[in-house]
C-alpha cells in the first residue's frame, strides 16, 4: 500500500512538471501568433484590422503568399458598382491565389453607413464574398499605417474611393491603379495574371 501511494505521488509530481513546462511555452509565445507565421509575414502585411462581418481582429499575415488587391471602398460613390467587378475578379482567380481586400472609408465623405449597414449593403446588393474590414482611414495624417506604407511605395495616396493596390506573393507592392481603372481593365488583369503565374521571390 505504501509503495503504491509513493508511486502515485511521484506520478503526480511528474505530471505537474509537464503541465508547468507546457504552460511556460504557451506564455512565451504571444497570443494569436505562431513562430512560423510571424517569421514568414512580410512587413507590408504585418497589420491587423477588424473584420467587417463581426469586427473581430484579423491579421493580414494570413494572406502572405497570395496576390492581393487592396481597395478602399464606399457605398455612396459613382464607382460603387465596381463592387460587382471586384467580386467577379475574386471569384475567377481566388483558386489561383488571388484575394481582394475591401476597406470601406469615409475619407471622401461617401461612406456614412455603419459597419453593419455596409456589410448588409455589400452582400445584398453585390453579393460580395471577398474579405472586407471595418471603416478605415486611408489617406492623410490619420491614415492607417498599412495605407501609409502603401502610399510610400508608389508615392501615391488614394485620391478617391476605389483606388487599388496590387501586392505580389512576396508581399511587395507591384502597382497601384486609379479609381477610373475598372476591375476588368486590361492593364490590371494582365499584371494580375502575370503575378499569379509567378512564385514568391
Amino acid at each position: 500500500m505504501d509503495s503504491s501511494m509513493a508511486n502515485f505521488r511521484t506520478l503526480k509530481r511528474i505530471l505537474a512538471w509537464v503541465l508547468l513546462l507546457a504552460m511556460s511555452a504557451a506564455w512565451a509565445q504571444p497570443a494569436g501568433t505562431t513562430p512560423s507565421t510571424t517569421a514568414a509575414c512580410p512587413a507590408l502585411l504585418n497589420h491587423t484590422f477588424a473584420r467587417l462581418q463581426d469586427e473581430k481582429p484579423q491579421s493580414l499575415c494570413q494572406y502572405s503568399g497570395k496576390v492581393i488587391l487592396v481597395v478602399n471602398t464606399a457605398s455612396y460613390c459613382g464607382f460603387t458598382p465596381q463592387y460587382k467587378g471586384l467580386e467577379a475578379l475574386y471569384d475567377k482567380y481566388k483558386d489561383r491565389g488571388l484575394v481582394v481586400l475591401g476597406f470601406p472609408s469615409n475619407d471622401f465623405a461617401q461612406e456614412k453607413a455603419t459597419n453593419q449597414e455596409i456589410a448588409d449593403f455589400c452582400e445584398n446588393t453585390f453579393g460580395v464574398k471577398f474579405p472586407m474590414f471595418t471603416k478605415t482611414a486611408v489617406t492623410g495624417d490619420n491614415a492607417a499605417p498599412f495605407f501609409k506604407q502603401l502610399a510610400q511605395a508608389p508615392g501615391q495616396r488614394p485620391k478617391w474611393n476605389f483606388y487599388k493596390y496590387l501586392i505580389g506573393r512576396d508581399g511587395k507592392l507591384i502597382d497601384s491603379y486609379s479609381s477610373m481603372t475598372s476591375p476588368d481593365s486590361k492593364s490590371l488583369v494582365q499584371t494580375l495574371e502575370k503575378s499569379l503565374s509567378g512564385k514568391p521571390s
